[in-house]
């Protein structure tokens, strides 16, 4: 069966951004004869609170939506993230970096790094890594430190496969396009997978969970789309299969930028408090 997704965090109230990006993914499973499953993405447990996590559950029941259960919670299942950490580990893709961010801002810019098109400078790995015997005294130390993906190990591991790394957006707006897509990981270089006290990432959960909840399409917003060519690598990588990608716009303020869930006034809560009714904000409001 085919199924898709709304996986938010939380780490505040939603918003009507959440609201139309929700819309975007149960209209779409209605269409398609598609199942919709809740995610509750918390690995973030500093801004993660049991609070926000119940008003997404209620905030999206007055909008009219529903999922089965149960509902997955991603900070139930690190050792399930902790063991595929450790596959990539075994077979030498990934690495131990010591890199503070003032570090690795000063070794960018002495390797005259600039900004892809993904918005970012991707950081392209370590000029010589570290011997053993220095990563294990800094790890006696103390030291902090994250597991970052190589990008170079990658190539080597996937051989010919990795240039010809793809996957199928259907989405259009703003930056994207539908089609076929090739992939380009060098754009974001050698991302976090983990790091010393926190077992996984956005990158790692979220990969995982989509194979293992056999997620076949991902609707999401465009702010995550450049996130989609590391995504496809990993799911290379591991062994998983690729879901088609749509990609949908964004509510914008009034300055253009996205909506943040510290913006109160056009919280769920809020305009639910205020009176209004569901159909009035997907009436009044659209995804640019």
């Amino acid at each position: 069966m085919r199924k898709t997704r709304f996986a938010p965090s939380p780490t505040g109230l939603l918003h009507i951004g959440h609201a139309l990006a929700a819309r975007e993914v149960f209209s779409f499973a209605e269409s398609r004869g598609c199942e919709a499953l809740l995610r509750i993405e918390d690995i973030d447990q500093t801004r993660c609170r049991p609070g926000y996590e119940a008003a997404i559950y209620e905030d999206l029941r007055w909008l009219g939506f529903d999922w089965p259960d149960p509902v997955r919670r991603q900070s139930d299942h690190y050792t399930e993230y902790t063991s595929a950490l450790a596959f990539l580990q075994k077979q030498g893709l990934v690495y131990r970096s010591f890199l503070t961010r003032r570090e690795l801002n000063a070794d960018m810019e002495g390797r005259n790094v600039v900004i892809s098109p993904a918005g970012e400078r991707p950081y392209p790995g370590p000029l010589q890594p570290l011997s053993h015997d220095e990563e294990e005294a800094r790890i006696a130390a103390g030291e902090a430190f994250s597991w970052r993906l190589s990008l170079s190990a990658s190539r080597d591991y996937l051989g010919h496969r990795f240039d010809a790394l793809a996957f199928e957006e259907t989405g259009e707006c703003e930056d994207v396009s539908p089609g076929l897509i090739k992939a380009r990981p060098d754009w974001l270089g050698d991302v976090i997978l983990a790091r010393k006290d926190t077992p996984t990432s956005y990158h790692l959960s979220v990969t995982h969970d989509d194979q293992l909840q056999g997620i076949s399409h991902v609707i999401r917003g465009r702010d995550l789309y450049h996130s989609t060519h590391i995504h496809v690598l990993l799911q290379a990588l591991m062994g998983w299969e690729t879901p088609i990608y749509r990609h949908h716009g964004l509510i914008l303020g009034a300055d253009k930028r996205k909506f943040s869930k510290s913006d109160a006034s056009k919280t769920i809560r809020s305009q639910r408090e205020a009176g209004v009714r569901p159909e009035e904000i997907f009436r009044d409001w659209t995804l640019a």
